[in-house]
């Protein structure tokens, strides 16, 4: 029979699996588990995860816990993983591939590194302490949540999203805010790269106005942007 640590004490799987019910489980050789079905663990006092899950085939919701760490959850989920409002500040534990949504709002993460590349239905990091996407996934089938939190840029976001894209609420808002969900999302990204005028937290000002003259955009505010940039002429 092969045990797990829970907390401070040895239990077995199988208990534990009874404790927390999971059901249509089996065993692997590690230790860990596959899970065909789902698995709920929401709002049950855990400051770690209580067992080591390899794959669950239906939904993970692991949320409003007291977590730190997303160790032990599983790396691939058919259905929904939700991890919403704990205390997490990184995703390393995060699944490879997730089929359904994935819910990351509500923390203190800093970083998206640890993502899944690829999410089939909607992304939901908003919420957290974000100051670059970077490390998140590329692609997204539903909707793609960023928004509250302190994101100067919009580098490293998904390649394609399905569904509408919000990031309301960050620093870099006014410089995407007409044109982030428009067809020429993709067009538009290339060429803000190519008029280089946000660089890190300083906006050459002149450069900015270039880009958006030359792609028929409304200039952002300049006071609203001189809040959080540096602006050079």
């Amino acid at each position: 029979m092969k045990y797990l640590k829970l907390f401070e004490s040895f239990e077995d799987i199988n208990s534990i699996c009874e404790k927390y019910g999971i059901e249509n489980y089996t065993i692997n050789e590690d230790g860990s588990i596959d899970v065909n079905g789902d698995v709920n663990l929401r709002n049950r006092g855990l400051t770690k995860l209580p067992l080591e899950l390899r794959r669950v085939s239906g939904n993970f919701d692991c949320s409003e816990n007291q977590l730190t760490s997303l160790k032990g959850s599983p790396k691939e989920v058919g259905g929904v993983f939700c991890f919403n409002n704990n205390q997490l500040r990184s995703l390393e534990g995060c699944p490879q591939s997730v089929g359904g949504h994935f819910d990351c709002n509500r923390n203190n993460l800093t970083s998206l590194e640890g993502c899944p590349q690829s999410v089939g239905g909607g992304f939901w990091c908003d919420g957290n302490k974000l100051t670059s996407l970077e490390g998140g996934p590329q692609s997204v089938g539903g909707n793609f949540f960023c928004y509250s939190n302190q994101l100067i840029s919009l580098e490293g976001c998904p390649q394609s999203v399905g569904g509408y894209f919000s990031c309301s609420y960050n620093p870099c808002f006014p410089i995407y805010e007409y044109w982030i969900n428009s067809d020429r999302k993709e067009e538009l990204m290339d060429m803000m790269k190519d008029y280089d005028f946000l660089r890190g937290d300083t906006i050459n000002w002149y450069l900015l106005e270039s880009f958006f003259n030359d792609a028929g955009l409304r200039i952002p505010d300049r006071k609203e942007l001189q809040k959080y940039y540096t602006i050079e002429d």
